[in-house]
């Protein structure tokens, strides 16, 4: 199986000979994978080096005439290195584009601490009207990749990364979709993305209803208040990175239901050993082994003394 990168070439490269108005803006990284387009649509595809501020400039400046950008290098040198571009760029400009990231928050441990970016989403939030998407499958990287294409003017952020779950899941770009349903009264697990697997395997035979996000931004409100029953609300939320991100936008979806939410993520602590993608996964406690300790702590009724 591909994984979402190499997704994003084939889907790309398809996109771009069905749509003039579509353009590719790249900073070197995910070059070699789009040299034909590049031959076939030569002032629509263009490599700026290794400048991500150009990067943004470039890709908003393409946007005022008309075409809409595609810009993509890894998360870390999409967001956080050019993050006033894109506030300027796109937020003050008024114009929309989509971002395409790679690495996620630590896929590539070796390239230590630049090449990994836990606070992208986080970062997004305090700008006006992004939004993002979390795939965790390249079939739904795809699905979502082909949406953000055709989203008219809309500041889109595609998240992609090397982990993934065994199986895609039905995504529409919108919000929640019901996993697993547990009986009434019980805790909700919110899964985004990639850590769906974990999340299935580290709440096997408790009693918790299951929701997977692969589009975190907007805040499917709606769809929390459904899932939640009347009275007090357990709500557990696992994303791929900084812990808590979502737990601001879950709280005011709860806002009339007295409620707790527990936001499990990656940690802000540095892990300054390189290590591999899993060992990174459970240390910062995502594993199925880790997360069912830590979920089953917060959702456990209280002993009776």
């Amino acid at each position: 199986m591909d994984n979402m990168r190499e997704r994003f070439v084939s889907v790309t490269s398809r996109a771009l000979d069905e749509d003039p108005r579509l353009a590719l803006v790249l900073a070197e990284i995910t070059m070699d994978g789009f040299r034909p387009s590049r031959q076939r649509h030569p002032e629509r595809v263009i490599n700026v080096g290794i400048r991500e501020q150009l990067l943004i400039g470039v890709g908003g400046g393409l946007a005022l005439t008309g075409l809409r950008p595609i810009m993509h290098t890894f998360a870390s040198f999409l967001v956080e290195r050019p993050f006033e571009q894109i506030k300027l760029d796109f937020g003050h400009q008024g114009t929309g584009g989509v971002l395409v990231s790679a690495n996620a928050s630590y896929d590539w441990p070796a390239g230590g601490f630049t090449h990994m970016a836990p606070g992208d989403v986080a970062l997004l939030d305090t700008l006006e009207g992004w939004t993002v998407h979390v795939p965790g499958h390249p079939d739904e990287a795809e699905a979502l990749l082909r949406h953000a294409y055709a989203a008219g003017d809309d500041k889109v952020y595609v998240r992609l990364s090397q982990q993934s779950n065994a199986a895609p899941r039905p995504v529409d770009g919108v919000g929640l979709r019901t996993v697993r349903e547990g009986g009434p009264g019980a805790p909700v697990v919110v899964a985004v993305g990639p850590l769906l697997d974990n999340v299935l395997a580290a709440t096997q035979g408790l009693d918790v209803t299951v929701l997977y996000a692969t589009t975190v931004r907007p805040f499917d409100d709606a769809a929390l208040r459904g899932a939640v029953a009347r009275g007090t609300a357990d709500v557990v939320l696992v994303e791929p990175y900084l812990a808590g991100t979502s737990t601001a936008a879950a709280s005011e979806a709860l806002s009339e239901v007295p409620h707790r939410i527990l936001g499990l993520g990656v940690g802000r602590s540095e892990l300054r050993r390189f290590g591999t993608m899993d060992e990174h996964t459970a240390a910062h406690g995502l594993d199925p082994h880790c997360l069912r300790r830590r979920i089953d702590a917060f959702t456990r009724p209280p002993a009776r003394g």
